[in-house]
């Protein structure tokens, strides 16, 4: 089965557009959302809508939580806390009803699928080798999909020390041999130096994996952020990819 895979959208509505667009041309047979469909940018609504329509499967993740109550902004720095207090008051019943209904990982599927990490759906950052082959050994399936770090990523755990890195657009991943675990990047606020909007392709048959970069609108979403009054960090780090 050919599949797309998105993740950390946040309320990038042009982002989430562009990446759409992408996976339409492509065309595969599902398309997945690993979580944090809200949170730092302004159109929680439209993204909310866009996801529902198109996505066959949606996980939760931490920010889609904190919205909801179920986790306390506390934890967030001052401009994510600022950005889910404003979906809060301003987010449809639609959308709230929406991202309750959600989970942090699905075993539904042949590849597993967690918002964050295996051995901790909702927080865990995986960002170094050692820490990805601690994974591994937990998650149930071979290839496990991840996302939260907004970083795309790939780790594996062949040779003595395991392997992985950063993936930059157009790279591919031969996941026919050994366990992977395989972040596609963000779909709204990337934060590996690349700015463009990330996601991935998936092919469970001939187990690759493809990455893609999309150019979009980010003048539009830094407007977008900076109309509905929220902290203009969220609108600068979008140009940046961090």
């Amino acid at each position: 089965m050919r599949v797309a895979v998105l993740t950390d959208i946040h309320s990038n509505l042009p982002g989430l557009e562009a990446v759409l667009e992408s996976i339409d041309s492509a065309a595969p047979e599902q398309t997945w959302c690993l979580g944090d469909v809200v949170g730092y940018g302004a159109q929680p609504d439209e993204c909310t809508a866009l996801v529902r329509e198109h996505c066959d499967l949606c996980l939760v993740g931490n920010h889609d939580l904190a919205v909801t109550g179920e986790i306390d902004t506390d934890v967030f720095s001052a401009s994510a806390a600022a950005a889910v207090e404003w979906t809060r008051r301003t987010c449809s019943e639609e959308t709230m009803g929406f991202l309750n209904s959600l989970k942090p990982e699905s075993s539904d599927h042949e590849v597993g699928l967690y918002h964050a990490s295996p051995r901790d759906p909702v927080w865990e950052y995986v960002l170094a080798i050692d820490q990805a082959r601690e994974c591994m050994e937990e998650q149930s399936a071979r290839v496990s999909l991840i996302g939260h770090s907004h970083v795309a990523l790939f780790f594996s755990d062949a040779g003595p020390q395991g392997s992985g890195g950063q993936a930059p657009g157009g790279h591919r991943l031969d996941l026919s041999e050994d366990r992977w675990l395989v972040n596609p990047g963000s779909a709204g606020q990337p934060r590996d130096g690349d700015p463009r909007v990330a996601w991935l392709e998936l092919d469970t048959e001939a187990w690759t994996a493809a990455y893609h970069r999309v150019d979009y609108d980010i003048g539009r979403a830094a407007d977008a952020i900076r109309e509905a009054g929220l902290p203009d960090l969220l609108a600068d780090r979008l140009s940046v990819g961090q």
